[in-house]
């Protein structure tokens, strides 16, 4: 019986990664099928598809798939039109917040945010309430092990960025929204590991969490994550480093 157990816990665990990479692929699937529906069907021609199928690839998502989610967007094979939608919202401890989604049911949708968001004492906000309190910037994260900063300093400036610094293990470089893919192609063509790039949205101000909650808005961007119609969310929050540590070991 025991080795019986074993062997249901094993394809018990199975069963649940399996899912988890199924949630991620889908979503790759429609922000790549988005891409190429706006732009085209060629990642040569349209940045934004590019960077889809760049996101998709460094999760490991089947080659067949990108393929097939490229063709839906283009009219080669039938599926869904996705919208995209951007919500406002408030957190717990008065968190701002952005909650960037494709979904092919509006409503559905909005009901189910305003369901995420109340769980963990949040609220959806007016359009403009929130969004003003941010600012779009590229975004790109390069790998520190190896970099030589002074180098890579360097590099970033000729190819059009504002801005680089450290946090943690990686380097940040931030530049106009509109030199994202440039800025992108060029370190990977210097062969520097720049393993993501995105249009972040970045607080003008923060703020600071007590543990309560940091803990509950941990747990609602844990659910922002894991609902197939979010792309990506945005906030604002600050949490000690020592509630971090405690929250962690609990």
């Amino acid at each position: 019986m025991a080795g019986h157990s074993h062997s249901a816990n094993i394809q018990h665990r199975k069963a649940a990664v399996d899912a988890k990479k199924g949630a991620i692929f889908s979503k790759h699937a429609k922000l790549i099928t988005s891409a190429a529906r706006i732009g085209g069907g060629d990642p040569a021609m349209n940045a934004r598809l590019a960077l889809a199928i760049e996101k998709a690839r460094a999760d490991n998502m089947p080659k067949e798939r990108i393929d097939r989610a490229i063709k839906r967007g283009t009219g080669e094979l039938a599926g869904q039109a996705f919208e995209e939608i951007r919500y406002e919202a408030y957190g717990p401890g008065g968190v701002a917040m952005l909650v960037d989604c494709l979904t092919d049911n509006r409503n559905r949708t909005a009901s189910e945010m305003r369901k995420l968001l109340e769980r963990f004492g949040g609220r959806l906000a007016d359009a403009g309430s929130v969004a003003w309190m941010f600012e779009a910037r590229a975004r790109v994260e390069v790998a520190v092990e190896g970099v030589d900063e002074d180098r890579l300093t360097e590099a970033v400036m000729d190819l059009g960025a504002e801005d680089l610094r450290r946090e943690g293990d990686q380097f940040v470089v931030l530049a106009e929204p509109t030199a994202l893919a440039p800025l992108h192609k060029g370190l990977v063509a210097a062969g520097y590991p720049a393993h993501k790039a995105e249009i972040a949205m970045i607080p003008q101000n923060l703020v600071t969490l007590d543990r309560t909650n940091a803990e509950r808005i941990l747990k609602l961007l844990a659910a922002f994550d894991e609902h197939d119609d979010v792309q990506a969310s945005h906030s604002n929050l600050e949490i000690p480093d020592d509630i971090i540590r405690e929250l962690s070991a609990s």
